[in-house]
Parts: structure tokens; sequence; C-alpha cells
């Protein structure tokens, strides 16, 4: 089986944000940044400890360098999930990955919840 590519939601806005910026300059130059982005994704995909170690940012975490952004990714079993893509000369922080716990929290159980209201 093929190992996976996932992408967190925060992920995807960092995507449409760096395609936004780069876009209000040459839509082409935007197109052309995201795109190797994506060939970085495809290429952890098939090497997941290619990144520097991030442990000071948060467990298991990695980091590749692309052009001017950072993409921050978690090695998984069956391939990597994306966390964030960050401009290189942000400060970044242990809390900029800190969003990501509380996806993988499960949501608390809301079923149910009206029906005892007696609607």
């Amino acid at each position: 089986m093929a190992n996976r590519l996932r992408k967190a939601s925060q992920a995807d806005l960092d995507l449409d944000s760096i395609w936004d910026f780069i876009s209000a300059d040459s839509v082409r130059a935007a197109d052309k940044q995201i795109a190797r982005i994506g060939e970085v994704f495809e290429m952890l995909v098939v090497n997941p400890l290619a990144g520097r170690e991030r442990r000071e940012l948060r467990a298991n975490l990695r980091s590749f360098p692309v052009g001017n952004y950072v993409i921050f990714y978690v090695p998984l079993p069956d391939g990597v999930e994306i966390i964030r893509v960050m401009h290189g000369r942000q400060d970044i922080g242990s809390d900029d990955m800190q969003w990501h716990c509380r996806l993988t929290r499960r949501p608390p159980d809301r079923r149910g919840g009206s029906s005892r209201t007696g609607r």
C-alpha cells in the first residue's frame, strides 16, 4: 500500500494565505510556489525522515525548507501529516504547533443533548 499525504486544516489555510500574498504581485509566481511546495509534500511522503527534527517545538515534529517557506510535518506509519507551512522569517514557537493537539483530541459527544430539553 502506498504512503499517504494528510494535511491538517491549518496547513490548507497556510497554503491559501501564501497563495493570496504572492498572487497580489503575480498569480503565476503564486501558482509556481504552491506547486513547489506540493512537490516537496510528495517527496516527504516517500522520504518521511528527510526533514530536520524539531523537538523544541513538538514531539515527533520535523521541518523541511522550500524556498522562503518551511513545511512542518509529522511522519506517520503510513505517510506524513503536514501540520503547518510558514514563512522562514516568522518567529515560530511551540504555540504555533499547539493547535494540532487540540484537533487530534476527540470532540465532546453532543448527541442527545437537545433531546433532554423535551424538543
